[in-house]
C-alpha cells in the first residue's frame, strides 16, 4: 500500500485530503505544518509527500528540502494558489516532482501522485528495460515510457522529432493508450522543459466555466467572481499547454480558442486588456476530429490549426510485444517492494486479449492482481500470480464472466466499453430513456460512482455523463461505493 504524508495548516483542507486518500486505499498520515511534517517524516519515511506551499510556520519548499535531505528518492507534490505559481515552478526546477494549482480535484491529484511515484520508482531502479531506446539520450524524458515494439518506437521517434520543433501537436489515440504521457515526454524533451507543463481536461468543466478555466477572469466578471483568476493559458507561459480531450470543446468557445492559438493573445473574461503568452499547444483526442469537422461539430479552421504535427499512438492490441514488459512494470509499481512473478500462463492469456481499455486497462488489472494475490508486501518470499487471478469471484459470490475469447470479468476497475452484461442492462418493453437510465446507473455502480471511468466504459464524454446524471436525478457518488 502506498504511503502519503499530507501537509497543510488548514484543518479543513488537511482533513479533506486525508479522507480522500484513505478512501482510495492509501495509507495516510497528516501534519499541520513544516516542523510537524519533518518530525513525522523523520520517524517514518513516506513514499509520497503532498504539501501546501504557504503555511503559518514556513512553506512547502522547506518541507521539500527537509524531506529530500532525509530521502532523496521521495516523491513530492506541491499544492499552490494562483499567486504562488512562479514559486512552484521554481520549486519543480529545484527538485519537486510536480505541482497542482488549487482548487484541485482529487482524481487529478491521485493521477499526479501515481505519476510521480512511478517516476521516482523508475529512477531508483535505473533499469534499461524501463526506458524506450528512442528517448535514452533525452535528459529530461520521463522514465516510464515503456515498450520496444516497432509500432510504439515509430510513434516515439515521431514524438522526438516533434519535440525538436516548436510547432503545435495533435495526438490522436484511443483512451488509455498514453496520450498525456507522450505529451509530457514531448515537453520534457523540448527547449521548454524548464518551464511549466499545464494540462486542462476540456471535458471536465461545464461549458460556461471552461472559458474561465482556459483564459481566466477579472474580478466581478460574473456572479461569484470575487477575485481575479489566472487561466491555464497564462499559467503555461513559456512552457506547454495540454488541451486534453480537445474533441469535447464547446462549439461556441472554439472561435476564441482559435484566435488565442493564432495570435497567442486573448482577453480574460470581464477584462479588455489583451494578454500575450509564449506557449506550445499539444492537443489530445480519442475522437476523430476530421469526422467531427464533416459533421459540423468541430470547426475546420481550428482543426487545421491544432493539426500542425499529427501524431497517432498505437492501441495496445497493435503492440502485443510490449504487454509482458508493461505488465511486469505495473506489478513492480504496485507490489510495494515485494517479490512478485507473473507466470507464463498468465502472460500468454494477457497477450491474447483485445485490450479495449489499452494500457490503462492493463495497469488496473495488474493493480487488482497484486491486491488479490496471496502474501504480504515487503516479504522476501516470492509471490506468483497465475491465470486464476483473471477468474476471481466478485459481487457477493456471483462468479464473474471467465477471461475467455478476449473478455475480462466485470469489475470496478474494468474500463472496457460495453462491459455490462446485456441481460442486466436492457429488458423488452421499457422506454429508451429508461434503458439509458438503467445502463448509466449500472455503470456508475460498477465504477463505485467514478464518473470518469463510467464515461470511458460507456464511450461518451464526462460532460455527457454529468448531464445525464442531472437529467435523470441519479444519486451522488457516495451512494455507489461498495461496503
Amino acid at each position: 500500500m502506498n504511503q502519503v504524508l499530507v501537509v497543510d495548516d488548514e484543518a479543513g483542507m488537511r482533513t479533506a485530503l486525508e479522507g480522500s486518500f484513505a478512501g482510495h486505499g492509501w495509507q495516510v498520515e497528516s501534519a499541520c505544518g513544516v516542523r510537524d511534517a519533518l518530525a513525522r517524516f523523520e520517524r517514518k519515511r513516506h513514499s509520497l509527500v503532498v504539501t501546501d506551499i504557504r503555511m503559518a510556520d514556513g512553506d512547502g519548499f522547506s518541507v521539500m528540502r527537509g524531506v529530500r535531505s532525509l530521502s532523496p528518492g521521495t516523491a513530492v507534490v506541491l499544492l499552490t494558489a494562483y499567486g504562488s505559481v512562479p514559486d512552484a515552478v521554481a520549486a519543480v526546477k529545484e527538485g519537486a516532482c510536480d505541482y497542482l494549482v488549487k482548487p484541485v480535484d482529487f482524481e487529478q491529484l491521485e493521477a499526479a501522485a501515481r505519476r510521480v511515484l512511478s517516476q521516482a520508482w523508475s529512477q531508483r531502479q535505473k533499469s534499461p528495460a524501463v526506458s524506450a531506446p528512442a528517448f535514452k539520450k533525452s535528459s529530461g524524458a520521463p522514465a516510464e515510457i515503456i515498450g520496444h515494439s516497432p509500432q510504439w518506437l515509430r510513434a516515439l521517434e515521431r514524438a522526438r522529432q516533434a519535440a525538436a520543433s516548436d510547432a503545435d501537436i495533435l495526438i490522436q489515440a484511443e483512451s488509455g493508450s498514453g496520450k498525456e504521457l507522450v505529451a509530457r515526454l514531448v515537453h520534457e524533451s523540448s527547449a521548454r522543459r524548464g518551464h511549466p507543463f499545464v494540462a486542462v481536461n476540456c471535458a471536465a468543466f461545464p461549458e460556461q466555466l471552461l472559458e474561465s478555466e482556459l483564459f481566466g477572469h477579472a474580478k466581478g466578471a460574473f456572479t461569484g467572481a470575487h477575485a481575479a483568476r489566472v487561466g491555464k493559458f497564462e499559467l503555461a507561459h513559456g512552457g506547454t499547454l495540454l488541451l486534453d480531450e480537445a474533441g469535447e470543446l464547446p462549439l461556441a468557445l472554439q472561435p476564441k480558442l482559435l484566435r488565442a492559438l493564432q495570435e497567442r493573445e486573448f482577453d480574460r473574461l470581464g477584462d479588455t486588456r489583451p494578454v500575450h503568452v509564449d506557449i506550445r499547444i499539444i492537443a489530445t483526442t480519442n475522437r476523430p476530429l476530421e469526422a467531427m469537422v464533416r459533421e459540423g461539430t468541430f470547426r475546420a479552421d481550428l482543426y487545421y490549426r491544432l493539426n500542425v504535427i499529427p501524431l497517432r499512438l498505437p492501441p495496445l492490441r497493435e503492440r502485443r510485444e510490449d504487454i509482458r514488459e508493461l505488465a511486469e512494470y505495473f506489478v513492480r509499481c504496485y507490489a510495494g517492494g515485494a517479490h512478485v512473478r507473473l507466470l507464463p500462463e498468465l502472460i500468454a492469456r494477457l497477450e491474447q486479449h483485445r485490450w479495449p481499455g489499452n494500457v490503462r486497462e492493463l495497469a488496473n488489472l495488474m493493480r487488482r492482481a497484486v491486491a488479490l494475490s496471496p502474501g504480504e508486501s515487503g516479504t522476501e518470499t516470492e509471490r506468483q500470480i497465475g491465470p486464476e487471478i483473471l477468474d476471481v469471484e466478485e459481487g457477493g459470490g456471483m462468479a464473474a464472466r471467465s477471461f475467455t475469447n478476449g473478455d475480462f470479468p466485470l469489475s470496478t476497475t474494468d474500463l472496457s466499453r460495453n462491459a455490462l452484461p446485456k441481460s442486466e442492462s436492457f429488458r423488452p418493453g421499457i422506454s429508451l430513456n429508461q434503458a439509458e437510465r438503467e445502463l448509466i446507473e449500472a455503470t456508475l455502480s460498477a465504477t463505485e460512482g467514478n464518473r470518469s471511468r463510467a464515461a470511458e466504459m460507456l464511450g461518451v464524454s464526462l460532460r455527457t455523463v454529468r448531464n445525464k446524471i442531472r437529467a435523470y436525478g441519479l444519486p451522488p457518488r457516495r451512494s455507489y461505493r461498495h461496503e
